[in-house]
C-alpha cells in the first residue's frame, strides 16, 4: 500500500499550482514549524471552542500546505472543466474542511509531542518528511509528510498516515463520485456542508 501510494504522488507532482507565501526553509523545518502551530494548539484546547482552533489553524495551514494543488489533484480530470469560479469555491470550500478536520482532531493535550524521524527523496523531485507523534503509554503515530518545491518554498501536498495511506488518494476516490454526478458545483456544496458540520457539531459537544 505504502508504494501504491508514493506511486500516486509521484504521478501528479508533475503538475504546478502557484502557491503562497510559505515558511522559507527546508522541508523538515517547515513540517516542524507546523507542528509546533498544532502544539500550541492542542495544548490550549480544553479552553478553546473548536472555532478557536479553527482560527488559530487557518493560516499555518494556508501556508504550509499547497492547498489549490491538492484540491486539484482530488478533482482529477473534472477540474479541466471547472469554470474559474468553480474553482475558486473549490478551493475556499476545501481549505474550510481541511482547517476543519485539523481543529477537530487536535483537540486535546496528554503531553504529546512531535518528532521529525527523518527525510528522504521521494519521486519527481518530492521530498518525504517521517514524523511521528510521541504519547505517554501509548504507541506512537507515524506520520509522513510528501513534500514539493513551488518556487523557492516548499509545501505539503499529501499526508501518509499510519496504515500506509495517502489523505490524498483517498480524498480523489471520494470525490470522484460527487464529481461525476454532479459536477463541481455539487461537490462545492458537499465540502461546505461537511465543514459546517464538523464546526457545528464539535461546537455543541465543546
Amino acid at each position: 500500500m505504502y508504494r501504491l501510494t508514493i506511486w500516486f504522488c509521484g504521478a501528479i507532482l508533475g503538475l504546478s499550482v502557484a502557491a503562497t507565501s510559505a515558511f522559507a526553509g527546508p522541508p523538515s523545518e517547515v513540517v516542524e514549524s507546523f507542528h509546533q502551530s498544532l502544539l500550541k494548539v492542542m495544548q490550549t484546547a480544553a479552553t478553546t471552542k473548536i472555532q478557536g482552533r479553527y482560527d488559530q489553524l487557518e493560516s499555518p495551514i494556508g501556508s504550509t500546505f499547497n492547498l489549490p494543488f491538492m484540491i486539484q489533484i482530488a478533482s482529477g480530470a473534472k477540474w479541466r472543466d471547472a469554470s474559474d469560479t468553480d474553482k475558486t469555491k473549490l478551493v475556499d470550500a476545501f481549505k474550510r474542511v481541511s482547517v476543519g478536520t485539523y481543529a477537530q482532531r487536535f483537540d486535546g493535550f496528554s503531553g504529546e509531542r512531535f518528532e521529525t524521524v527523518g527525510e528522504q527523496d521521494g519521486p519527481s523531485g518530492a521530498k518525504l518528511v517521517q514524523t511521528r507523534i510521541v504519547r505517554p503509554n501509548k504507541d506512537a503515530v507515524p506520520i509522513t509528510y510528501v513534500m514539493r518545491k513551488f518556487g523557492d518554498e516548499w509545501r505539503i501536498v499529501d499526508v501518509i498516515v499510519s496504515n500506509g495511506i495517502s489523505e490524498l488518494a483517498v480524498r480523489r476516490s471520494e470525490y470522484n463520485g460527487i464529481l461525476n454526478a454532479g459536477g463541481p458545483s455539487e461537490l462545492v456544496t458537499k465540502l461546505n456542508q461537511k465543514a459546517d458540520a464538523i464546526l457545528a457539531g464539535a461546537t455543541a459537544a465543546n
